[in-house]
């Protein structure tokens, strides 16, 4: 197992002996989205350009393709966590390239509409060595809105304390759970390919599957293969790592919560929403939950 999974239990606050909350707003003027369209092909300065699709044209400039990218690579993203002028998202939504939805109280999350994530697919280099940032549209599971609403935001601490601790770091991509449980079932399929007696059902043995999860470098207990939230991968030096990052939200309980603190995932917080609306995730150390 790596050392980059379990975090840096080290970096605490003196006060309350929890890691310390970064914010890249407090930093120099680096954006957390640029590393997120690091493989697109599409506008970085200020003044729109005209961007073709098939036989569709936009307008975008560098605002508007990190919007988009951004929103992409993590479904859906609060407004308020996206940092940026109405007129942006304004005209996003005059593209016909995001829409927003409801998130509870005065909160609104932006998704990208099935136009917004054929832009970035159509823009998105090909790299024969690395495969590219994966965009999603729309919201696929309804009921976890609330939850998967809070990603970015743990994102932006991460990003942010992985410059930090590391000056030479390049992040090359964000990998959603869905995404890592598509190649698992990829694997576990791979035998029934092709196979005209197949039921569907996997039939991979748990030696095959422990070697499975040790070669992706995630836990494997309980006789399952524990995922993520999300995956951030990142080159130091020309050495290939990664953090893994779980959100806890206020039904996470008992067993639960000690099984998934138990991955030795970089775990985030988000509390109840009160009165003062939305609560921003804060980093925990698994300790405290085992």
């Amino acid at each position: 197992m790596s050392d980059a999974r379990w975090g840096d239990l080290r970096e605490r606050d003196r006060d309350d002996e929890r890691p310390r909350v970064y914010d890249e707003r407090d930093r120099d003027d680096h954006d957390p989205r640029d590393c997120l369209m690091r493989d697109l092909d599409l506008p970085r300065g200020e003044e729109r350009e005209l961007v073709v699709d098939r036989n569709r044209v936009h307008e975008l400039n560098g605002e508007d393709s990190r919007t988009l990218a951004a929103v992409g690579a993590f479904r859906v993203v609060p407004e308020h966590e996206l940092d940026i002028h109405d007129d942006t998202l304004d005209h996003l939504r005059d593209e016909g390239l995001v829409e927003t939805i409801d998130l509870g109280g005065d909160d609104r999350g932006v998704v990208l509409t099935k136009d917004g994530r054929d832009v970035l697919d159509s823009h998105t280099l090909d790299r024969e060595d690395k495969a590219p940032q994966a965009y999603c549209a729309g919201v696929s599971r309804s009921r976890e809105i609330d939850h998967d609403s809070n990603l970015y935001a743990t994102y932006r601490q991460e990003e942010a304390r992985l410059r930090d601790e590391h000056g030479g770091l390049d992040i090359r991509r964000v990998i959603l759970e869905q995404d890592l449980k598509r190649e698992y079932q990829e694997f576990l399929q791979e035998p029934n390919r092709n196979r005209s007696d197949s039921d569907g059902r996997p039939n991979r043995d748990e030696e095959e599957i422990r070697d499975w999860a040790r070669e992706h470098d995630l836990p494997y207990f309980d006789g399952q293969v524990h995922f993520p939230d999300y995956r951030i991968e990142y080159e130091i030096d020309g050495r290939e790592r990664h953090e893994d990052v779980e959100l806890f939200t206020p039904h996470y309980r008992g067993a639960h919560a000690v099984s998934r603190a138990k991955t030795g995932f970089r775990i985030y917080v988000v509390g109840s929403r009160g009165g003062g609306g939305r609560s921003a995730p804060q980093p925990r150390v698994m300790e405290e939950f085992l």
